[in-house]
C-alpha cells in the first residue's frame, strides 16, 4: 500500500463534500477557473490544507526540470483533483490526471465535471497502480489503475 494512501482516502471524502457545497451554490455551466477559485476558498475555510496551479516537477535518468503543466489543486501533497466543466470527460482527461499521479506519487486523484447538474455523476476517483489496499499481490495486478 502507498504510504499516503490513506491519508489521500480520508481526504477524498471530505473534498468531495466541498466541490458539492461550490457546485450547490453555483451550479453547473460556469468556467472551470471559477469552480477553482471557489473550491480552493471553501477548501480555506474548512481549514482542508491545498494548493492551486501546482508546477509539475519532472525527473528523467537524473534530469530534473519544471514543465508548465499545472495540477488544479492539491490537496494535503497526496490527492490531485483534476476539475472539468466539459460536457463528457473523455480518456484523455483520465490519462492526463494519472499522468499526474504518477509524476507526483499521490495514490489517489479526482476528476470532477462541474458540467453535471448532479456533481456526483461527474466525479471519477482513480487510484495509482498498486497504492490501494488490496488483499493480495494477485488483486493489485487486477486493479490497477482502476476506477471508483
Amino acid at each position: 500500500m502507498h504510504p499516503d494512501y490513506k491519508r489521500a482516502n480520508e481526504w477524498s471524502s471530505k473534498v468531495i463534500a466541498v466541490a458539492i457545497e461550490v457546485h450547490r451554490i453555483k451550479g453547473s455551466g460556469l468556467l472551470e477557473s471559477i469552480y477553482e477559485k471557489c473550491l480552493m476558498r471553501e477548501l480555506e475555510l474548512r481549514g482542508i490544507p491545498a494548493e492551486n496551479q501546482v508546477l509539475v516537477r519532472v525527473e528523467y535518468k537524473g534530469f530534473t526540470f519544471d514543465e508548465p503543466l499545472r495540477l488544479d489543486v492539491y490537496v494535503d501533497r497526496c490527492l490531485i483533483m483534476e476539475l472539468k466543466a466539459v460536457e463528457v470527460v473523455l480518456p484523455i482527461h483520465k490519462a492526463k490526471l494519472m499522468s499526474y499521479m504518477k509524476l507526483m506519487d499521490a495514490p489517489i486523484g479526482l476528476i470532477m465535471n462541474f458540467h453535471e447538474l448532479i456533481l456526483k455523476r461527474g466525479i471519477k476517483r482513480m487510484i495509482l497502480k498498486g497504492a490501494g489496499p488490496w488483499p493480495s499481490p494477485s488483486c493489485a495486478r487486477r486493479c490497477s489503475g482502476r476506477q471508483d
